[in-house]
């Protein structure tokens, strides 16, 4: 359906719109403008068990260290500020991972590859654009199609079953928040788990926790375990993440040494083009720009996802 001034060529890489002009919310159709209301979330039996998982292990974690560790603890004040500490830690954690999971991360809208709306692109003569012949939508640039999602996502770095999403434009910054506090609460967790051990070593195991001695060893032993995983493999993520960020290069264009076409924003630029405006303490906040959304039941046809 290519008009006489451009082409249309059916092909999955490599395309040449910008962001800016491949996608215009007045031409786009009401159906298309509404999904901006709605929340964004994935029907994956992977991605959905291993979100669910995530969310049992964190609060395996908070169990272990309120109920085992700090309430049975002599020390009122070690007791309310690292329980204060941990919780803020677990709750930013999931806040961020929620985020990151029912947050469009930059779909482009299916179907758009239509005459109407390429004439609506003012394309020049000659000019050829790139079209997805798995979701017959015009990519923009930098946009790679998710056979999970079955969308293709602007920006897209990677696909993850632990958030149960894409890592793309519009929800990194709380990936990278999720992978930085969970890195943080697991780093805690190991602390107090060692603390535990050489505080029940030199007393009584019966005095050091309301749980008989090897219940505790065996849910220390545990949550150790879980810490060092977690530890590791946010750790690694969050590294992998800012250095992406930093030199303006997803891990898909890494990975396919894609050269690049665009103009890079190197170091800080892009952390202020992934975060948002000058650094500050709101880079740390996984509620900016959160707003409650009208309960909607719309699965659509033919997609995996469906919004409320």
């Amino acid at each position: 359906m290519p008009s006489s001034g451009h082409r249309l060529r059916d092909v999955e890489h490599h395309p040449l719109l910008t962001g800016d002009d491949s996608y215009d919310s007045a031409a786009s159709s009401p159906a298309e403008a509404d999904t901006a209301d709605r929340v964004w979330f994935i029907r994956d039996g992977c991605g959905m068990t291993c979100a669910v998982l995530t969310w049992l292990l964190v609060l395996y974690a908070d169990f272990v260290v309120t109920f085992v560790m700090l309430l049975p603890s002599k020390d009122f004040w070690y007791s309310v500020v690292n329980g204060v500490v941990f919780n803020c830690l677990a709750v930013l954690a999931l806040s961020s991972h929620l985020r990151t999971m029912l947050t469009d991360p930059g779909a482009v809208p299916k179907g758009n590859a239509t005459k109407e709306y390429m004439e609506s692109l003012q394309l020049k003569p000659g000019e050829v654009i790139y079209k997805c012949p798995k979701c017959c939508c015009v990519k923009p640039e930098r946009a790679h199609h998710c056979s999970i999602c079955k969308r293709c996502i602007r920006k897209m770095d990677h696909h993850c079953p632990w958030v149960n999403n894409c890592v793309g434009e519009k929800n990194q910054r709380f990936f990278v928040l999720f992978t930085m506090y969970i890195a943080l609460a697991s780093v805690h967790a190991l602390v107090l788990c060692g603390l535990q051990f050489i505080a029940c070593v030199r007393g009584q195991w019966t005095e050091c926790s309301d749980f008989s001695p090897p219940v505790t060893v065996i849910l220390l032993i545990f949550l150790c375990l879980e810490g060092l995983l977690f530890f590791t493999f946010t750790a690694v993520m969050f590294g992998t993440q800012i250095h992406s960020i930093c030199n303006d290069e997803t891990e898909i264009e890494r990975l396919k040494s894609e050269k690049p076409t665009w103009e890079r924003r190197l170091r800080w630029e892009g952390m202020k083009s992934v975060f948002g405006g000058p650094p500050s303490l709101l880079w740390m906040n996984p509620f900016v720009g959160f707003r409650f959304r009208r309960l909607q039941m719309r699965p659509r046809k033919g997609a995996p996802e469906f919004s409320v």
